[in-house]
């Protein structure tokens, strides 16, 4: 052991298996910065605590380095840097990001920590080791885990805290990860963590997150979009300029204390734009957006807000339908500011945020912000209100486990819009919320017996979708019940497990009668009815459940006539060996082979000579060339879907070990089909120039082929038989040199 000053006080920093003095200054330096952005929060006795904390951590990691090669106690420095500078948390969780690890990666246990920090921060960690076997589990351990996280959350933010900034350093180093996992991460990313960082009101984590989980699941378009919003740096720099200078005239004269920002808008969010519109880069028209952060006192937040949006419309013209006022009704994660977009110099629209220092605070550091400007007041507010929602949601036992996933991200994760009860108090749900859902926000009684409601005084059925600012009345019968359409209604996780606790009674009672059936039938053949024999019964039908056999029994959708094929052997029964029929939709080769059972073998797939039975994703219809990988389905086989497919993010984060990985074969004999959409101007013998290039030119094969004109423009949809995405791409630059060709665009859906 070497002994180096860390802190102006001896301590020792473990010796690495490599003798690298560089890197013992390397760990030291990372140590004394965070050290130094702790300075203003530390008391008395938390330097010697967190000097503990380092060298417990230090030494219990000192053997390991991370697939970067550089030694692994960078890594909860790094996490706990970011939970510093950027989350804004303090000593404690400063502690338990550096511990993150231990427990689960070395010899320290538990009670080693408890014993030498007490139990605060032995919890906090104990949560933290949780949630890193929360995605690399099959999908029903998963959601067990997730649960047992989100406990934590509503006990102990911190600990999603923490782990979000564990995420943000794992993403950040990504690039030394082999590129299968690369896409495991990025898309368990996206699917929970970026929207999780998005609901704790971490912008700025949930902007990087989703920027960085693109860099890795959709390269090419992350590199267009970066190299384009370089390449116009300068000139968003001298328009903002523009933009601002009489702004920044109208506030000092009106002697407001401000700071003026100009930003752009992230990669991720630019993107989505370019899918959602169907527009291109340069026609994405707020490209950035222009920050107002006013100095003033708390009793002046909101009137001097209103003020300065009144100055900003009387020098640009806003678009009314998007003010976004969020100081009247903040978000639940705490989250205030008004938005206008205004219409600026050259004909350009721009998004303007104004907010003051303390709600830029909550805007950057999201919770940790939050309850320091909580501290001293007994109001219940809305952060507090989500966390009850979550207990309630995580009280339901019976939930499958990538359902109570989705229906996490859809009640919890998702977007709000705020409504009104008859008598005007304000209620907050998630976006796309019915008035079913606002029925069983209000009452589980409520909703069960819901058959209408009036939204804004009109009639309106169970399934209306609510908007910001609607007023709703129920209207309840006694005779009403729960049906399972009404599973479609709904959207929050109160309303479904309500309707599901529902159906669960419901189908319990019908089941009774199924349970007599399947007695009299098992006694039939000399057997008894007991818990064995209904597992085989169960088993043979492939069902999860004996309250789904019995139920099956009970409604004549099982009529048992196979149970004669069953032998008897004394009190138990024998199911007869089912028959496989081979699934037809897999792409016939040779069906010797039996897929590998691990995901890290690589499948090599499209030649003669593979013995693999695989079929092509329905859902985007991938073409040699796409980056693609294979997922095992239990129904159909191997199943290849493009990284960029539609339904890529929630099978690489939920099923994680049912991936394959896998790559094209060089094969110039087998066509594959996929679509492209076209738009442009609606010309005589437009037709006739496409068609003559696709088949005439490059002899590619039409498989379908439809064009509808409206007010001059033209939209067709055509299918066409590729070889690969070289073939495709070409095709597509020949069709765009044609005049009056707006747009050409390839298109993943289940009717290519």
């Amino acid at each position: 052991m070497d002994l180096i000053d860390l802190d102006n006080n001896p301590a020792v920093v473990p010796q690495y298996n490599l003798d690298d003095e560089q890197e013992k200054k390397e760990i030291v330096r990372h140590y004394r910065a965070l050290l130094r952005s702790l300075r203003t929060k530390l008391k008395k006795g938390d330097k010697e605590l967190l000097r503990t904390a380092f060298e417990m951590a230090a030494d219990a990691h000192k053997t390991m380095r991370r697939k970067s090669g550089e030694p692994y106690i960078l890594h909860p420095l790094a996490v706990a840097m970011i939970c510093v500078d950027e989350i804004g948390l303090g000593v404690r969780s400063t502690i338990c990001a550096l511990l993150h690890d231990t427990v689960e990666d070395t010899d320290i246990a538990l009670d080693d920590i408890k014993n030498e920090f007490g139990n605060e921060i032995a919890k906090i960690v104990d949560g933290l080791t949780k949630i890193s076997t929360i995605m690399d589990a099959n999908s029903s351990q998963q959601a067990e885990n997730f649960k047992k996280i989100l406990l934590t959350l509503t006990d102990d933010p911190r600990v999603i805290l923490i782990k979000l900034a564990d995420r943000l350093h794992n993403m950040r180093t990504l690039d030394a990860m082999k590129h299968e996992k690369q896409l495991k991460i990025a898309s368990e990313t996206i699917w929970v963590y970026a929207p999780l960082a998005h609901r704790m009101g971490l912008y700025n984590l949930k902007t990087e997150l989703e920027d960085l989980s693109m860099k890795y699941m959709e390269p090419e378009t992350y590199k267009e979009i970066a190299k384009k919003l370089a390449e116009t740096k300068r000139e968003r720099t001298k328009y903002i300029n523009e933009f601002t200078r009489p702004l920044k005239e109208k506030l000092t004269q009106a002697e407001f204390e401000f700071e003026i920002q100009g930003r752009p808008k992230s990669i991720h969010s630019i993107w989505n734009k370019i899918k959602k519109k169907g527009v291109s880069f340069e026609e994405v028209y707020d490209l950035f957006a222009i920050r107002v952060i006013l100095d003033v006192p708390l009793d002046k937040e909101k009137e001097d807000c209103w003020k300065v949006y009144s100055l900003i419309t009387d020098e640009y013209l806003p678009s009314p339908e998007r003010l976004r006022d969020w100081l009247s009704n903040p978000k639940s994660n705490g989250y205030e500011a008004l938005h206008t977009t205004v219409m600026g110099p050259q004909g350009k629209w721009v998004e303007v945020q104004i907010r003051t220092k303390r709600m830029n605070e909550i805007a950057e550091k999201g919770l940790a912000a939050h309850f320091k400007y909580k501290e001293g007041s007994q109001d219940e507010d809305r952060f507090d209100k989500w966390f009850v929602q979550i207990r309630e949601a995580l009280s339901n036992q019976q939930e499958d486990g990538i359902d109570f996933l989705q229906d996490f991200k859809t009640s919890f994760l998702a977007e709000e819009i705020y409504v009104y009860t008859p008598k005007g108090e304000v209620k907050m749900l998630p976006i796309n919320s019915s008035a079913l859902d606002f029925a069983f926000f209000i009452h589980t009684a409520i909703g069960s017996k819901c058959i209408g409601a009036k939204v804004n005084h009109k009639l309106v059925p169970i399934g209306h979708k609510l908007r910001s600012g609607d007023q709703i009345e129920i209207i309840t019968s006694n005779k009403q019940k729960p049906t399972e359409d009404w599973l479609q209604n709904v959207v929050t996780a109160k309303a479904k497990n309500s309707i599901k606790d529902a159906l669960r009674e419901e189908k319990k009672h019908i089941s009774e009668e199924g349970k007599y059936t399947l007695q009299r039938k098992l006694e039939g053949i000399g057997a008894v009815y007991n818990t064995y024999n209904i597992d085989q019964v169960m088993n043979y039908y492939k069902l999860t459940s004996h309250l789904d056999l019995l139920f099956k029994i009970a409604t004549k959708n099982l009529d048992l006539k196979e149970l004669k094929l069953f032998q008897v052997i004394g009190e138990k029964i024998e199911a007869p060996k089912p028959v496989i029929i081979a699934s037809e939709n897999i792409q016939e080769t040779n069906t010797n082979k039996q897929l590998p059972k691990k995901d890290s073998e690589l499948i090599i797939f499209g030649e003669k000579s593979d013995k693999i039975k695989y079929s092509l994703g329905k859902c985007c219809n991938p073409i040699p060339g796409d980056d693609v990988f294979g997922f095992v389905s239990t129904a159909k086989g191997l199943i290849i879907h493009r990284t960029s497919c539609p339904n890529a993010t929630q099978l690489l984060a939920n099923y994680g070990h049912r991936v394959v990985k896998t790559k094209w074969a060089k094969n110039k004999e087998i066509s594959f089909l996929t679509g492209l959409s076209i738009v442009g101007m609606d010309d005589v013998g437009i037709v006739n120039k496409i068609t003559n290039i696709i088949s005439g030119e490059l002899k590619i094969n039409i498989a379908a082929l439809t064009i509808e004109s409206k007010d001059g423009l033209f939209q067709g949809t055509i299918k066409v038989y590729v070889l690969d995405k070289d073939e495709l791409e070409e095709l597509v630059e020949r069709i765009k040199s044609l005049d009056g060709i707006q747009q050409v665009s390839r298109f993943d859906t289940e009717t290519v």
